[in-house]
């Protein structure tokens, strides 16, 4: 079956429908249209993978367009972040588009619906307009002003533009219908004067056109055969069509407009508002911070962008909003990285164990496997020696049965290395454990063949030549939120349920091949988790975040 027979979701269906019906497969084209006023997260990425998924199954391109028309909030700043985030997840556009680069058409068009009676000049002041709007249940009342001249609308229009009026004095509406069921067709705002340089276009306009003129639009002139957007915009689709109404040439594509429900991820927020919060507040350390959902948090985290892209089709497209639990977003980060991920060997919580029985100035090359899942990534020399460092949790005086550590009269095995036997351990005056003694098997060593590296043992501990060992700071990060849906309950702020233990910095004790890593890779620290090389490492200070752990350790705090 080839990729344009299979349906795995309803959009798929709405545009093989419209092929079907006769649309010329070579007029599809699609877009994804951010706003530049912050970073992209993870709801995005999902429009993202959705937009240039249909472009790469039906062979079809994709623009990147900037719906950038509020020059209060927009920055080049974010337009370069969308960017360097769009072509982080593998994907190209083939129009890189601006909503300004269109200005000056869609002012032309406002000029023409004046002229057709279809647009007037207000100027009552915001709160006036709202009020005269109606409720849901009541109908809206007509502006006083609805009924200006054409030649009053152009020279007040014109006046807006020139920079004439402040911010507030007048506004340009739609003519449609203050009667209407849906309230965004009671004469809707069309520009508004906005007194502030934009990004691309400086002081050149004074006057800035809203979302739904020029969303509509800019498809249009775009030739875009199908808008997807999410479920809010439902009842926006109305006025979409109202605009194209007036301006469509019948000789080009009239763009459609379909909605499919937001992807919300368990234990974040993806409100631009609600994240530039937290940065303000100096929550987190900026916008891509590892602990945010922003797209360039969890590339700085060390995601990859096979599992966002891997989730997001793993999830599909739906029609109506559900919550996806963030294990299914990691248990895909999971499966690639241990795919790609090295394993090496890092302690954590150090403690020196002594082997008593290794010679003293003994250092031994032992040979460890960079993968377990690909032998091809060959092996690499690891130091040995008779004084190690473990993990303090991998040792206790005494213990069941069940506990497979090392413990005084049990054998354990040394990743890579020796079968030891726990022979006793020192202690400060407050009963801390600073140093655990025990034997080696000299015939045990790992891969030696020898019946005595054939023998089974229970556990197997990471370690770290102390003597070799290199220190590393190490951010162990956890979930921003302590709740699933930090921000549906009405009665409290979100900001109350912060996870205030969401980052813990340690450092820990690496083996010395791990000084060869540069800054984004991504390693398994072998039985911890997956760890990536942050930007802040310096040639004195290497510095892990903590990707992820090797399982799920929020399963039982949610379901308790």
């Amino acid at each position: 079956m080839s990729d344009l027979e299979k349906r795995n979701n309803f959009i798929e269906d709405i545009i093989d429908e419209d092929l079907q019906q006769g649309l010329s497969q070579d007029k599809l084209r699609f877009r994804f249209p951010p706003e530049p006023n912050g970073f992209l997260h993870i709801g995005h990425a999902s429009a993202i993978c959705l937009n240039f998924g249909l472009g790469e199954k039906y062979n079809r391109p994709v623009n990147l367009r900037f719906d950038d028309t509020n020059p209060a909030k927009e920055e080049a700043k974010y337009v370069e972040a969308i960017k360097n985030d769009v072509e982080w997840l593998g994907f190209k556009w083939d129009n890189l588009c601006y909503a300004s680069d269109y200005f000056q058409q869609l002012y032309n068009w406002a000029i023409e619906l004046i002229k057709d009676g279809k647009a007037y000049v207000d100027s009552q002041s915001s709160e006036a307009i709202a009020e005269q709007k109606g409720t849901p249940t009541e109908p809206g009342t007509n502006s006083p002003y609805r009924n200006r001249s054409v030649e009053e609308n152009l020279e007040l229009f014109e006046g807006m533009k020139s920079g004439k009026y402040g911010e507030g004095e007048h506004v340009l509406r739609a003519k449609i219908d203050m009667q209407s069921t849906n309230m965004l067709m009671r004469d809707p705002i069309m520009y508004r004067v906005v007194d502030k340089p934009h990004h691309r276009t400086g002081t050149d306009w004074k006057i800035y056109p809203m979302y739904d003129w020029t969303h509509g639009e800019s498809d249009y002139i775009e030739q875009i055969s199908h808008s997807f957007c999410t479920l809010e915009f439902l009842p926006h689709r109305e006025l979409y069509n109202w605009f194209l109404d007036q301006l469509v040439d019948p000789n080009k594509v009239r763009p459609k407009q379909r909605e499919f429900a937001r992807r919300n991820v368990s234990h974040t927020v993806t409100s631009k508002r609600k994240l530039q919060h937290l940065v303000e507040q100096n929550l987190v350390t900026g916008w891509d911070d590892p602990r945010m959902t922003t797209i360039s948090g969890l590339r700085r985290r060390g995601y990859t962008a096979d599992a966002i892209k891997n989730f997001a089709d793993s999830v599909g497209i739906a029609r109506r909003e559900n919550m996806v639990d963030m294990n299914h977003l990691e248990f895909h980060l999971r499966e690639d990285l241990n795919k790609k991920a090295d394993r090496v060997m890092c302690v954590l919580d150090p403690v020196k164990l002594v082997i008593t029985n290794y010679p003293e100035d003994q250092v031994e090359m032992l040979q460890a496997e960079n993968s377990q899942e690909d032998e091809s990534r060959g092996y690499r020399e690891v130091p040995f020696s008779r004084e190690l460092l473990i993990e303090r949790e991998d040792f206790k005086e005494s213990a069941n049965k069940k506990y497979f550590r090392l413990s005084i009269g049990k054998e354990v095995r040394l990743k890579n290395g020796y079968i030891i036997k726990g022979e006793g351990c020192l202690k400060d005056a407050d009963g801390n454990i600073t140093e655990i003694h025990a034997t080696y098997d000299p015939d045990s060593k790992s891969g030696s063949g020898t019946e005595a590296s054939m023998r089974r043992v229970k556990g197997t501990l990471h370690w770290v030549s102390a003597q070799h060992a290199v220190p590393v700071e190490v951010r162990l990060y956890d979930r921003l939120f302590t709740v699933p849906s930090p921000d549906t309950d009405k009665d409290k702020d979100f900001m109350e349920f912060v996870n205030k233990d969401s980052l813990e910095v340690i450092t820990a004790m690496a083996e010395p091949a791990m000084k060869n890593l540069q800054i984004g890779d991504t390693v398994q620290f072998q039985r911890l988790g997956y760890f990536c090389v942050d930007p802040d490492t310096t040639a004195d200070n290497m510095v892990f975040n903590r990707t992820v752990t090797l399982r799920d350790t929020w399963a039982k705090i949610d379901n308790a």
